[in-house]
């Protein structure tokens, strides 16, 4: 069981080779982000998997730190590219 979800974790790896790709290369800003929300969704899908193949579950604490990091900067991102802050709470005071 533990070789098959260390397989499915590799082949994550390579779903996160390809959005760092796309991370590089992309025109835009939007498509940098959203790359990078697929590195940290992937990073933590294969957290979870290693914790599951090596029982480690301590890892599962990891992966939650790192959905909340990948959360947090999207919130950052989406209140940089708005324009003049529209949409922002903390301006509409």
């Amino acid at each position: 069981m533990s070789e098959w979800l260390i397989g499915i974790g590799s082949l994550l790896l390579v779903v996160t080779a390809a959005s760092l790709w796309r991370v590089a290369r992309g025109p835009e800003a939007a498509d940098r982000m959203m790359g990078g929300q697929l590195v940290g969704t992937t990073g933590v899908a294969v957290v979870v998997l290693i914790a599951a193949a090596d029982a480690a579950w301590a890892a599962l604490d990891v992966a939650l730190v790192l959905s909340l990091l990948a959360t947090f900067a999207s919130v950052a991102f989406v209140k940089t590219a708005s324009r003049d802050g529209l949409g922002d709470p903390e301006e509409d005071q």
